[in-house]
């Protein structure tokens, strides 16, 4: 290689570590830290909340009379449509 392409002064040698330049045990990886962990423990609690309140929504559901029923089925078909519709507008489809 030309001194050219020479990083380090022409004083330095080429590693200012002994051997080959690596070092032993340690790796480019940055090491989990407490921050991941919190912030996975965060993903479990959102999805265990989550879990809880469609499971409480569910139950609320099946209590209704079933009038109630067909009209929530109703609402949410409308909406469905209506989304649908306004993709295929956005998409020209």
């Amino acid at each position: 290689m030309s001194e050219s392409y020479r990083t380090t002064s022409h004083d330095e040698p080429w590693s200012a570590r002994p051997g080959n330049g690596y070092q032993s045990g340690s790796s480019d990886r940055p090491s989990h830290s407490d921050d991941d962990t919190g912030e996975a423990g965060k993903i479990v609690l959102v999805g265990v909340l989550g879990g809880l309140l469609s499971a409480a929504g569910f139950m609320i559901y099946r209590r209704l009379p079933d009038e109630q029923k067909q009209r929530l089925h109703s609402q949410v078909r409308q909406l469905v449509q209506q989304r649908i519709t306004e993709i295929r507008q956005n998409f020209n489809i």
